[in-house]
């Protein structure tokens, strides 16, 4: 796939830090955009939640309007963690 533009706002303090950092690492603004990016999409695509809902289709309105429906009428003892487990992935 061919390279594609987006132009983002900054600012002016972050621009300067990447300028500086890049260029101690003789690298440019854009190779350093593009590896932070990398990292943390990478990052974020590794996070439980993503994995759990990238395949997972959107709800109707209807069906939204009722999930938070019964999320409202849940008291603050339904809300408290009883346990947990953790799970090696």
């Amino acid at each position: 796939m061919a390279p594609k533009a987006m132009n983002f706002k900054m600012e002016e303090s972050e621009i300067i830090d990447m300028k500086q950092v890049a260029g101690i690492y003789n690298m440019t603004v854009t190779d350093l955009i593009k590896r932070a990016i990398r990292l943390y999409v990478s990052e974020l695509k590794s996070d439980p939640f993503y994995r759990l809902t990238v395949n997972v289709e959107d709800a109707s309105p209807e069906e939204s309007a009722q999930i938070l429906n019964k999320i409202d009428c849940l008291s603050d003892d339904d809300l408290t963690i009883s346990s947990s487990k953790v799970l090696d992935l």
